[in-house]
């Protein structure tokens, strides 16, 4: 491992997100902006470090039967070394056994002395001498098996089988471990769907081709990262996953509507709902933090929006701000645990417990009680997290319906795509994506209407 190779850049943000228990996606994305690697390393290091974090609890498993202290009682950057080589050991065939041993070792040599580079040496040839009895079962049978075979925390899979039954457990396991998939939402106000395909086909390396899941949805494959794309910069589209912007669909706002974004950043649901509503009317997107205003500012200038305003602030509270108005539309995509979007951030699993669980039930109801007395009657809610956890989504709704006879459900599964349709799972006033369904990022989504004879 060169000073500036793949795998010492992959052990030093490692290292870091680790330490300072940092979101994974922004440390790799700022890291590899200004790394000077090559596309094809750029790559290596994505592989190595989203893998890493993804596999924790597998690879920590063979460590600590090979380290004799635990794994834990290595210096950091040492640890994370024997992470990822017993990664690709492991799990990636492309790359020999020899040459990950001898790059472990180099690289540790370079970096401290010859003690340390003997123990790394000494770790992955037992690996190696043991893999048989050091790799997990093919077929688990038992939640400690799949635990260790798709390296998740037992309690996850504990809570999907309680809700949704083995069946979709074991497909949503054996899915979360494929990459995310890449999508993008054309920005039909300046070009359209098959306009965009066809200038992205012919322009840009890789391919783009039409979402069943969603009308506005594009995905992407082997085209690197599009926000690099000059399409990009002059707001032809915007990354999003496929579920997400089912939630503006399913809000179905009109040209003539004042709409509030209660959670608002970074921004992509408040101007998909500004695009449905073709920049008329009124879209409020309101969020707490002070600091992520600017994300969605940046977000509606450059796609051209003209009828959003950012508003700072505790949506449980926003009435103080803006004492006097009330909305046709609301959207609150609720804080939540994030289960269903494991896949593009892996550390949620483990930093996720289920105690966390019950502070961000609360709060969602909270929200949703400011939520009910802003809007107007026969104005729409729409509620959605990117989660599975029946707490937070499908018990959330019926205690609020339970709280709130006014409202009452107004999900229509045959008015969304057919696919969707097909493959979600409905209740009274919501549906349920699972990553597994469309390989794209687990959604709950419920529609309520307020009527007007309450």
């Amino acid at each position: 491992m060169e000073k500036d190779s793949a795998r010492s850049l992959a052990v030093d943000l490692l290292t870091e997100w680790e330490e300072k228990q940092a979101y994974s996606n922004l440390l790799l994305n700022q890291a590899l902006r200004h790394a000077k690697l090559s596309p094809r390393d750029k790559g290596l290091v994505t592989e190595l470090f989203y893998g890493t974090i993804q596999r924790l609890n597998t690879i920590d498993w063979v460590l600590n039967q090979l380290v004799k202290k635990g794994v834990h009682t290595l210096e950091a950057w040492v640890r994370q070394v024997l992470r990822i080589s017993i990664y690709q050991l492991l799990f990636l065939d492309k790359i020999p056994e020899r040459a990950v041993v001898h790059e472990a070792v180099q690289y540790s040599k370079n970096r401290s002395h010859k003690g340390i580079a003997g123990l790394v040496n000494g770790v992955l040839r037992g690996f190696l001498r043991r893999s048989e009895a050091l790799t997990p079962p093919a077929q688990p049978q038992t939640h400690a098996e799949q635990s260790l075979t798709y390296s998740f925390p037992k309690w996850m899979i504990q809570h999907m089988e309680d809700a949704y039954g083995v069946t979709e457990t074991q497909q949503w396991l054996a899915d979360s471990l494929l990459p995310p998939q890449l999508s993008v939402r054309i920005n039909t106000s300046k070009i359209s769907r098959q306009a965009f395909i066809e200038l992205w086909n012919q322009s840009e390396k890789g391919v783009a081709r039409a979402s069943t899941v969603t009308q506005d949805g594009v995905i992407l494959s082997g085209s690197g990262n599009p926000a690099y794309s000059e399409l990009f910069e002059i707001g032809y589209f915007t990354i999003q996953d496929e579920s997400s912007m089912l939630v503006g669909e399913i809000l179905a706002p009109t040209p003539d509507m004042t709409v509030l974004d209660m959670c608002a950043a970074p921004g992509g649901k408040a101007t998909h709902i500004a695009q449905i509503m073709e920049n008329q009317g009124k879209v409020v997107a309101c969020d707490l933090h002070p600091h992520k205003l600017a994300l969605i500012e940046a977000h509606i200038k450059r796609l051209g929006f003209t009828n959003v305003r950012v508003l700072s602030g505790d949506s449980r509270y926003i009435s103080r701000k803006i004492p006097n108005e009330k909305f046709d539309a609301i959207l609150l995509d609720a804080p939540c645990s994030g289960l269903g979007v494991i896949r593009r951030k892996p550390e949620i699993k483990w930093t996720k417990k289920p105690q966390h669980i019950e502070g961000l039930v609360r709060i969602q109801a909270e929200l949703l009680e400011a939520a009910a007395q802003l809007l107007n009657p026969g104005g729409t809610l729409v509620y959605s997290t990117c989660t599975f956890e029946k707490a937070e989504n499908q018990d959330q709704v019926a205690a609020f319906l339970k709280r709130h006879p006014e409202f009452e459900v107004a999900l229509e599964p045959q008015l969304l795509p057919s696919e969707v349709e097909a493959k979600a799972i409905f209740g009274p006033g919501w549906l349920q994506i699972l990553p597994h369904h469309f390989h794209s990022d687990g959604f709950f989504i419920a529609r309520l209407h307020k009527r007007n004879d309450i």
